[in-house]
């Protein structure tokens, strides 16, 4: 190998300023969005309509 050339590695490649801010945004879209999507359906917001349970008990005195 020569002492001359450069490798692909030493090479400065260009900061992408765009897919920085598009691979964050995505980054917390997949953090924050399942949490906004889970407090809205949560059971708090649902009605809570059920009948309470209610046994009948006999008790017969012999």
């Amino acid at each position: 190998m020569d002492a001359n050339t450069q490798s692909a590695d030493s090479a400065d490649t260009p900061s992408h300023r765009l897919a920085d801010i598009v691979g964050t945004v995505i980054g917390l879209l997949t953090l924050t969005l399942p949490l906004f999507v889970i407090a809205h359906y949560s059971s708090s917001s649902v009605q809570n309509d059920q009948q309470p349970i209610t046994y009948n008990v006999n008790t017969d005195a012999d």
